[in-house]
């Protein structure tokens, strides 16, 4: 009987045994639950260029700040201002933020200097923490109120509150603090990861001048809600970007499919767009021929798309030398350029009345030539200065902004417009249906997490930071 016990006894023990070993050989050992931060690098920095910077967003974006005329289907609908209400239009660059966002935030858990389990991984802590911030303003400046501090949770929380612009703000300017201070204190450096500084001479050095040119970026946003906003802007950018160099952009890209920048691919399958009235109205009473002819495939008047009034065709107009045709493919994605810095530097000191703004701009300008291979000649002191009128000197300031960023950079001009209200838009549908605004919120979120999406209306309500209420 004892031994027949004793056999017993070891069943248990022998299934315990077998279940643990079936357990290992019924797990996918390539298709791992956890990797390594800068493991994580690669999908993080190509994501945030790729599908936050130059997809959905920055081609609606485009087309409501009149760079270019909508003239085919959903763009022609943004032109004509049908169906932007709906909910569905950027549900895919939402849960395409949120899933950026979510990495960003799996790097940093795993980096936490006390819980973490890779807390000596400063340098992917910060790209993440840098990324993050970038994303997260991306977000807001969007859609306004967004949920943050109970987001990322997956099943934990699938219905999280929703927070202000203004409390989405510091948390943007904290994360760039957080990772300027890790990549100072970063040890190892995994630069062949880094899709968008793996090749800068000094990737620690890259990083942190981006983080400083963000944070002038953000703090410029808040001119209309923060007093101090420009004397902030001014203190970081002093710290940011030194030579177009240092500009925070993704290339690689190949004359092939796929390979080929996000906005070629679009030309290449949709042809979408075409170059506005606006903006070539703009360059034509600027005498602004050299950079026309780098940036129009066509300088007729009569190929440029009406804005607002185009008829519907693919190609039936000129188009942009940057997103259409072979040469497209291969632009790099602008996420921060050093011109732009330039012209923040310009703006701030302006409005702060340093003696030097007029030289600081005319430096945004030339660095706005140089970027889009250009000789500026005499077109700051015949075509700009003169402009620079007592009331006048902001219109213009931001009116040479908007034509350096065509058209790659039409997020941040559409930002520079809600701001400011510069330059004059001139789509007939502005008046008669409205400016969008804001986003609509997506699909995603009415359906599943209704009780905390703001109601808004996308024509009349304006995000925070552009002089609207805050909703919550």
């Amino acid at each position: 009987m004892k031994k027949i016990f004793a056999l017993f006894l070891m069943i248990p023990l022998f299934f315990a045994c077998s279940e643990d070993v079936m357990d290992e050989i019924n797990e996918d050992q390539n298709n791992a639950t956890s990797m390594d931060a800068r493991n994580m690098l690669p999908d993080l920095t190509l994501k945030s260029a790729f599908e936050s910077t130059a997809t959905d967003l920055a081609w609606y974006a485009t087309v409501y700040i009149e760079h270019n005329a909508g003239t085919w289907n959903q763009s022609h609908q943004a032109d004509q201002r049908v169906g932007q209400t709906a909910a569905s239009i950027l549900n895919n660059s939402w849960n395409s933020l949120y899933d950026v966002m979510n990495i960003s935030k799996t790097i940093i858990e795993q980096t936490d200097p006390q819980t973490g389990s890779e807390p000596s991984n400063l340098h992917a802590r910060a790209v993440a923490q840098i990324l993050l911030a970038y994303n997260l303003a991306i977000a807001t400046d969007f859609w306004g109120e967004i949920p943050y501090a109970e987001a990322f949770q997956g099943f934990e929380n699938l219905q999280p509150a929703y927070q202000n612009q203004s409390e989405i703000y510091p948390i943007i300017q904290q994360l760039l603090d957080d990772g300027i201070a890790a990549m100072t204190n970063a040890t190892t450096i995994h630069a062949g990861k880094d899709y968008i500084y793996g090749n800068a001479a000094d990737n620690q050095a890259a990083w942190i001048k981006a983080a400083w040119s963000l944070k002038a970026r953000y703090h410029l946003r808040l001119s209309n809600v923060d007093n101090a906003a420009y004397t902030k802007a001014l203190t970081a950018a002093a710290n940011g970007f030194e030579s177009a160099d240092d500009a925070m952009m993704v290339g690689g890209f190949v004359v092939d499919l796929p390979g080929a920048n996000p906005w070629g691919e679009f030309w290449y399958y949709r042809e979408h767009l075409s170059v506005s009235t606006t903006i070539f109205d703009m360059m034509v009473e600027r005498n602004d021929t050299l950079r026309m002819a780098n940036y129009f495939n066509s300088t007729d008047p009569a190929d440029i798309a009406p804005i607002g009034e185009a008829e519907q065709t693919q190609g039936g107009y000129a188009q942009s030398l940057y997103t259409s045709g072979w040469d497209a493919f291969e632009t790099p994605i602008v996420m921060f350029s050093y011109h732009e810095l330039k012209f923040i530097e310009a703006e701030a000191k302006f409005e702060t009345g340093a003696a030097d703004w007029q030289e600081t701009l005319e430096e945004a300008v030339e660095a706005a030539f140089e970027f889009h291979n250009a000789e500026i000649g005499d077109y700051f002191a015949n075509e700009v200065e003169p402009r620079l009128t007592a009331g006048n000197e902001l219109e213009e300031i931001i009116t040479q902004k908007y034509i350096a960023f065509f058209d790659r950079e039409a997020i941040e001009a559409y930002n520079d417009y809600r701001r400011t209200g510069f330059p004059e838009m001139q789509n007939p549908n502005n008046a008669t249906v409205g400016f969008v605004n804001r986003a609509p919120f997506p699909v995603s979120e009415v359906s599943s997490n209704s009780a905390n999406v703001p109601a808004i209306d996308i024509f009349t309500d304006k995000v925070w930071w552009a002089g609207g209420s805050e909703n919550l």
